[in-house]
């Protein structure tokens, strides 16, 4: 994407329509190589829907749509506290770079963002993807202090190394969890093993107060908005949230949120993000953490989903490896912020 600070005058800005759809999908095409129309209708119909989450704003010049911008408010995916506005895509017609749409389109997503109460705006792009991460160099974006890692399934099983010594820290950046146990088990199957010890199944509408519950003992705040949101989208899109809850004799002891996207931040391939893990401390060291991931990665694998990403601070070494003793890598994606205050 070329870049430019001057914005042409004949450009204009509105909020993305539901008539926009075929023109956003067609523009968005040619920059990824093939349609991903199921994606961008979930996006919109979400952003027409949920205006206080979901933001997405086009561009049009002489009347002809030339670019968009989406993005949606995270309130406590990956432990964090401060809201922020996930950039999840811009594009601007290749005729028409270089005329400062890209970066209209940017600040009026960060006008946005201050009217929302969110100081921060998070991205992340392909390291190789040189004209995106120019474009976010101009802006004013720098490296963020958090890790992008992943993990490719590979049928329903995730290598689990020998001895499984590292477990997740009680109050870890980027996870809500006091303890995921992998020290049960002397085989690698996920399938096999740990569903047979906890009962795990989607997240339902009466979980909520158990949600809650397990979260504020965990992080020791109560995140009423952001569980009940989650739990929302779970019930509303089943086929995109991959939430879960354990229970050991019927009391719901562990949860985990997670979902599939098909298209943010310019990927190509779906991938399933997880969000947030959370355990009840009286019931660490029995499996739950185990037992969540384990169906998790079966849910995704039956999606067609092969690769599971997640975020961690840089400077938490102990979940950094908890995760790579579990087969996450470090991604080929950089994650980058921009502070608005």
């Amino acid at each position: 994407m070329a870049i430019s600070t001057e914005q042409d005058a004949r450009i204009s800005l509105r909020r993305t329509r539901a008539e926009d759809m075929e023109a956003v999908v067609a523009l968005d095409a040619t920059v990824v190589g093939h349609p991903r129309r199921l994606y961008f209708q979930r996006r919109l119909k979400a952003a027409l829907d949920q205006t206080h989450k979901h933001v997405q704003f086009s561009a049009e010049c002489d009347g002809r749509f030339v670019g968009f911008i989406k993005a949606r408010k995270q309130v406590g995916e990956f432990g964090r506290a401060e809201p922020a506005l996930l950039l999840e895509a811009v594009a601007v017609a290749p005729a028409e770079q270089g005329r400062g749409i890209g970066s209209a389109l940017l600040g009026k997503l960060e006008a946005e963002a201050r009217r929302l109460g969110a100081p921060q705006i998070r991205t992340t792009a392909a390291w190789r993807d040189h004209a995106i991460v120019q474009f976010f160099d101009a802006a004013d974006f720098e490296l963020s202090q958090t890790m992008v890692l992943d993990c490719a399934m590979q049928g329903n099983r995730v290598a689990a190394h020998d001895g499984d010594k590292t477990l997740a820290p009680e109050h870890a950046t980027g996870f809500s969890t006091g303890e995921v146990n992998y020290g049960a088990a002397a085989a690698n199957d996920f399938e096999a093993l740990a569903r047979s010890q906890v009962d795990v199944r989607a997240l339902e509408v009466s979980d909520l107060e158990d949600i809650i519950r397990i979260d504020g003992r965990i992080t020791g705040r109560r995140r009423d908005a952001y569980i009940r949101e989650v739990l929302e989208e779970a019930m509303s899109d089943a086929s995109v949230r991959l939430s879960l809850v354990a229970l050991v004799d019927g009391i719901s002891v562990g949860f985990i949120t997670a979902r599939a996207d098909f298209g943010d931040a310019g990927r190509v391939e779906p991938v399933a993000v997880l969000d947030t893990i959370g355990v009840d401390p009286d019931y660490v060291h029995r499996g739950v953490g185990h037992a969540l991931l384990s169906q998790l990665f079966v849910n995704v694998k039956a999606l067609g989903v092969d690769r599971v990403e997640t975020v961690v601070a840089r400077e938490n070494f102990d979940l950094l490896g908890f995760f790579y003793d579990v087969s996450f890598e470090q991604s080929q994606r950089l994650a980058f912020d921009k502070r608005l205050d």
